[in-house]
């Protein structure tokens, strides 16, 4: 049901992308109707964060605690494992039913040392309730970004993160004019193109196609995007690098080897929550 690209390839769980870790890509794909359930089952998650992004379709999910919903198409969820949880994630039960076409993203941004063992906690953000606001040009025939995460022109989006982290869903309309955007300084910063194409303009003016990333060589500056297709889609992300060791192993993420067993163990002795 989740067949991703791993957009981060081997810079996963690395500091150059720090504080997120590993973002999956699920690219657009039709489904036929079907009754049988299609995703992943349960599966333990402790130390960093998923943020789960519905593009078109729809992902239903149940964890240990007594959660369950449904996030739509253009719906958001940020949920918050940090001292543990175990949660699966499938195709929603209607989506399934109908079939249709199917496109998401799921971001892992780390915690800080200090909220590794938080209790766990969830963000349902609704489309509804993320704000758009214009491009640089101030046009809104040129395009549109969704805040996420973050801030663009004064307008803040609706997630509460536990670092400074930027995410933005960029829609860029025409391949006449250049977008800036500005980021805080010290920020790692990231562009993955979901559809179309982009000039990152610069020394090299980088061109990248659809399912491309780049990163920005210079910490927390200006960007200047051009589009080389009409009906560019983009995620833009930004954030403070946080400076702690990092240690991954499958779906726990902390600062050491030791405490990666202590989680492995947890798990395994019903002591996980």
């Amino acid at each position: 049901g989740f067949k991703v690209f791993p957009v981060f390839s081997n810079l996963a769980f690395t500091q150059e992308i720090s504080p997120f870790l590993m973002l999956d890509y699920a690219a657009p794909k039709e489904f036929s109707p079907s009754l049988r359930k299609k995703g992943v089952g349960m599966h333990p998650h402790r130390g960093f964060e998923t943020v789960t992004i519905a593009f078109q379709g729809e992902v239903e999910h149940g964890d240990n605690l007594g959660h369950s919903g449904v996030i739509k198409e253009g719906d958001v969820q940020w949920m918050t494992a940090a001292k543990g949880i175990i949660h699966e994630e499938f195709h929603s039960n209607e989506f399934s039913k109908k079939g249709g076409m199917f496109e998401m993203v799921q971001l892992w941004v780390n915690l800080p040392k200090k909220h590794k063992m938080d209790p766990p906690r969830y963000q349902p953000i609704f489309s509804k309730d993320i704000p758009t606001t214009t491009l640089s040009s101030g046009d809104i025939n040129d395009g549109s970004v969704r805040i996420i995460a973050g801030q663009v022109n004064d307008v803040k989006g609706p997630a509460k993160t536990f670092t400074p982290v930027n995410l933005w869903d960029v829609q860029i309309n025409t391949t006449e004019k250049e977008f800036d955007f500005k980021f805080e300084d010290g920020h790692n910063v990231m562009v993955f193109v979901r559809k179309g194409g982009i000039i990152c303009i610069g020394s090299e003016n980088k061109q990248l196609g659809a399912q491309d990333m780049a990163i920005l060589e210079s910490r927390g500056e200006m960007l200047t995007i051009k589009g080389t297709e009409d009906d560019t889609k983009l995620l833009i992300l930004s954030g403070e690098p946080i400076n702690e060791p990092i240690a991954a192993r499958g779906p726990f993420v902390m600062n050491t080897q030791e405490e990666i067993i202590q989680a492995n163990r947890d798990y395994h002795s019903g002591n996980f929550v």
